[in-house]
């Protein structure tokens, strides 16, 4: 296999990683997604240490089609991430104010207040 082939196998597996990991995303498999951004990382620096070889146009314009996949795809992933982090910021502001209930609470559990003794 010689190294613009080689090189187009590589950016293939990427574009096809980079759909999967926005098809996770976009199905919340957040923690299959997260198992996937290793490999993505791992094939990303693969790929900046093979360069196309000149004289390799036909494949480069692969390779450009593939890129713009892939930006895309990262894009719309960015975003996804973002509306599952500020999900869970609420959820985790929902806790600590549960957290403060149950506090202010728990100390009264067991305690009868008659009207006359809240302020007391």
């Amino acid at each position: 296999m010689n190294d613009s082939s080689l090189s187009l196998k590589k950016w293939h597996a990427l574009s096809a990683l980079s759909n999967t990991m926005l098809s996770l995303a976009q199905s919340g498999k957040w923690d299959e997604l997260i198992e996937q951004e290793v490999a993505y990382v791992s094939l990303v620096e693969k790929i900046s240490i093979t360069p196309f070889p000149p004289g390799s146009k036909h494949i480069q314009d692969q390779a450009m089609v593939m890129l713009n996949n892939v930006l895309q795809n990262e894009m719309t992933l960015k975003t996804l991430l973002q509306e599952r982090m500020d999900e869970l910021h609420g959820l985790m502001a929902q806790t600590g104010k549960q957290k403060n209930v149950n506090i202010t609470y728990g100390r009264l559990s067991g305690n009868v207040l008659f009207p006359g003794e809240i302020n007391q």
